[in-house]
């Protein structure tokens, strides 16, 4: 049996984002169960149907990356009560069809939300956002469990590493419901 495949996409271009963290904890809770890696997209550019067909390098990448996996895991910061333009644009991007034969990469596709904000709100509302996006795209979300998590720094060492210690169990929680809904 081919072990399943989890792509990841953050929110956030910053090195050491909270979310980028957020997404290297729910990869060692995956651990060996499924292979799970994080898309790089800092090199995909803004859509511009002028350069559409044929797809920019770093698109057909993400893409790839995209229809090997069995499922996404979004990890979204909020900004400004949404969800970020980088991840906006990537999504529009995915939103595209690949070509007159083949629709976009999305449709279907089994799909997770987490978040993480040092603000008192979360990321609920970007979540909600980007689940009537992706709902919108005929992604194939799993609206519970979803996770977000408030006041972010009080999980972080006086550096900013993320410690996760009272979201633990419920990042575990919803990394075996992932894993459970990529099977259905």
């Amino acid at each position: 049996m081919e072990q399943k495949r989890i792509v990841a996409i953050v929110g956030s271009l910053r090195k050491n984002s909270y979310n980028r963290q957020l997404a290297l904890v729910a990869r060692d809770i995956v651990g060996d169960r499924a292979i799970f890696d994080i898309i790089d997209y800092a090199d995909v550019p803004m859509l511009n149907q002028d350069i559409e067909y044929p797809a920019p390098d770093a698109v057909r990448r993400v893409r790839e990356q995209i229809k090997a996996a069995n499922g996404v895991w979004f990890f979204t910061p909020e900004y400004n009560h949404s969800y970020p333009g980088v991840l906006k644009n990537l999504i529009d991007w995915l939103s595209r069809p690949v070509s007159k034969e083949e629709r976009h990469v999305l449709i279907k596709k089994p799909v997770a939300i987490s978040g993480a904000s040092p603000g008192m709100g979360g990321t609920l509302i970007a979540q909600d956002l980007l689940v009537m996006l992706l709902s919108t795209l005929n992604a194939s979300v799993m609206n519970a469990p979803r996770l977000t998590i408030p006041n972010i720094t009080q999980q972080t060492d006086e550096t900013g590493h993320l410690l996760i210690t009272t979201s633990l169990p419920y990042l575990q929680k919803q990394a075996d419901s992932f894993l459970e809904f990529m099977e259905a």
